[in-house]
């Protein structure tokens, strides 16, 4: 039986995602692995990796926030809005740590980004950061980000440094955030270290080294760490179907939601076997009035 699930992998400054999936693939001798989105190569912290069939679930995550521990530096501005890149101006901090707070509130919520030049996204086929490398700038849209909080953990009114908790959507960008503070405060800013402390529902608590995966491969432990792929979709309701549901569900075939117990007002739904077994997951069709498959998760 192949193995399948979530190993939370706590990546190490210094690595893409990339090379944690390629590092992993060697260690864990598994070729169909993925990852629940990236970071950057400073960046340490929650990498949440899929194994086996899990990899379907790649593109229809529902819990999309993600947490951080980004330290930052006021008074210094770089090309990649971190400390990695080259310094474009410096200035004197006289920022309070009152004067710094009140801006920080206004960084939550629904926010207009304009992602940076040293970033993945794609501008008429091509990535920003290899344009960013043969020293072009080009314009970007701004994109609609959301900040659910950010708060400020630590900072030193002599030194311009810090250090913030934030906890945002998909495709927020950390370093512009507070790049953007620094903008807002007149003297500039950049990202000095970032820790991912939650993504998907999962904790740095509950990730894993590369030293420790060895030794639980080296023990023959893999199938006990590894959450069920059901854990990436705790946050939607249960179905657990009858034996007759559940063949159906399997073949594809519609079921009908007037003769289906536990459905809510909810679109979409995991779906369980009368035995508890995580089947796939399942959406409705409140025209037809029927639940359609829309994503299986068990091996053919």
């Amino acid at each position: 039986m192949s193995i399948s699930g979530v190993l939370v992998m706590n990546k190490p400054a210094g690595f893409t995602s990339f090379d944690v999936i390629a590092k992993l693939r060697g260690i864990l001798k598994i070729r169909r692995l993925g990852h629940t989105g990236t970071l950057d190569p400073m960046a340490e912290g929650v990498l949440p990796v899929l194994v086996g069939s899990a990899t379907k679930a790649c593109d229809i995550l529902p819990d999309e926030t993600k947490a951080y521990r980004a330290g930052f530096r006021l008074g210094c501005v770089t090309d990649t809005q971190d400390s990695t890149g080259t310094v474009l101006a410096t200035s004197e901090v006289t920022v309070s740590e009152e004067q710094l707070t009140a801006v920080l509130a206004e960084f939550v919520g629904e926010l207009q980004q304009i992602p940076p030049m040293y970033s993945a996204v794609q501008i008429d086929g091509k990535r920003l950061y290899d344009l960013a490398r043969e020293g072009k700038t080009v314009e970007r849209p701004a994109r609609t980000v959301f900040v659910q909080s950010l708060r400020l953990r630590s900072y030193d009114p002599q030194t311009g440094e810090g250090s913030v908790e934030i906890a945002c959507g998909k495709g927020t960008y950390v370093r512009t955030i507070l790049h953007d503070v620094g903008q807002r405060l007149g003297c500039g800013g950049c990202m000095t270290s970032l820790v991912r402390t939650a993504a998907c529902g999962f904790t740095l608590e509950q990730s894993h080294g590369f030293a420790d995966v060895e030794q639980i491969m080296a023990e023959g432990r893999l199938a006990e760490v590894l959450f069920p792929t059901a854990a990436l979709f705790a946050s939607l309701p249960k179905l657990r179907l009858s034996e007759g549901q559940a063949k159906a569900y399997r073949n594809g075939v519609k079921l009908s939601l007037q003769r289906l117990h536990d459905v809510t007002a909810a679109e979409r739904y995991t779906v369980y076997d009368p035995a508890g077994v995580f089947i796939g997951l399942a959406e409705t069709d409140r025209d037809a009035q029927v639940l359609r498959v829309f994503k299986t998760f068990e091996e053919r």
